[in-house]
């Protein structure tokens, strides 16, 4: 978050990007987590039950156990990080969920304050106070929710699906719903969208967006087993509702993402990422995503959504893939770790002095040189402004450009920033193919969290994720 040294502060969402190769079936091999078996068993024990274990989030998000063991009547939730990436367990020996593994997001507070996302997932917009701002503002992530205008609804929150639009008792559209995005394979892991906040007439103000949910990947060298009761959630990533203020609604949050891994997956247990539920004239959010990838398929419990199914893949993305960074705003270098939130500090404070347009500092690797990087950036409130760099120079391992940006010098203000490229196959090879269809380029953004995703493009206009 970027916010002028003024009474009314402003703040910059930092980005990271999406990257991804497709893994090749891996029937005939034994997966392996990776866990390292550094921070030993997990098994969270509370009384008397049904009881909640909140565990900290450490800087990576990821845990190296042995073993796992959820117990029945235990809820596990886990605190975002500062750079707020998705949960990682992995596991070297068998895991069992009896209980529930919860990486929700927030519902919205009062005065239009809009819901956090959960871990790896995205805040919602806040609502409209109807006083300086009557219109409510973008629900955060790829596919957050349009802020609503006037005495409109803000939108749902995009993932699996589009969400929904806002509108008010008369049919008039506020927020539009956020886009879907991501890919079935869920390489890499991202968390759900935030719902737009509501708009606002004078005096009467709008209700804030839900939060995303969050982001799940459990990995297991062995097992996963799902509990043994049909009726007990044993994996929840749902969406946050909206702020409820009549004809004034925020949208709700998608749903998160969860990935389960292991050479066995079995039980009964509800696998939950649905998106928050809607309020009066605020738009639906969309479902979240969950993949199941074993050699040994046996889970028969429900799940919303429907899981996608496959042989196990690698963990983690391979090294070398294109990444992209927001470096510095105004001359001012980002940290290491941005939080990207609205309901957190900002993470660039600008001088009282700074003037229009600001410059943006762009880093970037395995991009090719001459690639114009669009930035965006979106208020607390109103439209989005997008300005394009110059092109990348330097070397294919380590490129700068910079953007000048028109900023809101008196609300937050959230940043993207995104490449897309042509894809050049190397000397003697052959065309590359995502989901049976060919790419022709390749698109990195700016997240938020600091990290950098990748898309594929394929000739017919589908995108593909592939980290």
């Amino acid at each position: 978050m970027v916010k002028p040294r003024t009474e009314s502060l402003g703040s910059l969402l930092l980005g990271a990007a999406l990257v991804a190769l497709l893994g090749s079936p891996a029937a005939a091999q034994t997966f392996n987590s990776g866990s390292t078996g550094a921070d030993g068993p997990f098994n969270p024990t509370c009384t008397p039950t049904p009881c909640t274990v909140t565990v900290a989030l450490s800087p990576s998000g990821i845990f190296n156990f042995t073993t796992i063991i959820i117990p029945a009547g235990v809820t596990v939730k886990f605190t975002r990080n500062a750079a707020n990436t998705p949960v990682i367990l992995l596991a070297q020996g068998a895991v069992t969920v009896s209980g529930t593994l919860e990486v929700s997001g927030g519902n919205a507070g009062p005065f239009g304050r809009p819901g956090a996302g959960g871990p790896g997932g995205f805040d919602g917009g806040a609502g409209a106070d109807g006083i300086s701002i009557t219109a409510g503002g973008f629900g955060l992530g790829p596919g957050g929710g349009g802020g609503g205008s006037g005495a409109t609804g803000g939108g749902g929150g995009g993932y699996l699906t589009g969400g929904g639009g806002g509108y008010n008792p008369y049919g008039v559209q506020g927020g539009t719903g956020g886009p879907a995005y991501g890919s079935a394979a869920l390489r890499p892991i991202l968390g759900g969208s935030g719902g737009g906040g509501g708009g606002a007439t004078s005096g009467t103000g709008g209700g804030g967006g839900g939060g995303g949910g969050g982001a799940l990947l459990l990995a297991s060298s062995t097992s996963i087993s799902l509990g043994t009761s049909a009726g007990v959630v044993a994996i929840r990533a749902n969406g946050g509702q909206p702020g409820n203020v009549y004809s004034r609604e925020g949208g709700s949050g998608s749903g998160g993402a969860i990935r389960l891994i292991a050479n066995t997956i079995s039980g009964v247990g509800q696998l939950l990422a649905q998106a928050g539920a809607g309020a009066g004239y605020g738009g639906q959010g969309a479902n979240g995503r969950i993949r199941l990838e074993a050699t040994t398929l046996t889970y028969a419990g429900t799940s919303t959504p429907l899981p996608t199914n496959a042989y196990p893949q690698p963990v983690f993305p391979s090294a070398g893939q294109p990444s992209l960074t927001i470096a510095s705003v105004g001359g001012i270098a980002a940290p290491a770790s941005p939080s990207g939130s609205l309901l957190a500090a900002p993470d660039i404070l600008l001088p009282m002095t700074t003037t229009n347009p600001i410059e943006v500092a762009l880093t970037a690797s395995n991009i090719p040189l001459g690639t114009v990087i669009q930035v965006t950036a979106t208020p607390q409130s109103g439209a989005k402004t997008t300005a394009n760099s110059s092109g990348l120079t330097g070397t294919l391992a380590s490129s700068t450009a910079t953007a000048s940006v028109t900023l809101s010098l008196t609300q937050v203000n959230v940043l993207t920033a995104t490449a897309t490229f042509p894809l050049v196959a190397s000397a003697g090879e052959g065309p590359l193919y995502a989901d049976g269809e060919e790419v022709t380029h390749i698109k990195v953004a700016a997240l938020l969290g600091g990290g950098s995703t990748v898309t594929y493009l394929t000739r017919t206009g589908r995108e593909v994720a592939i980290n």
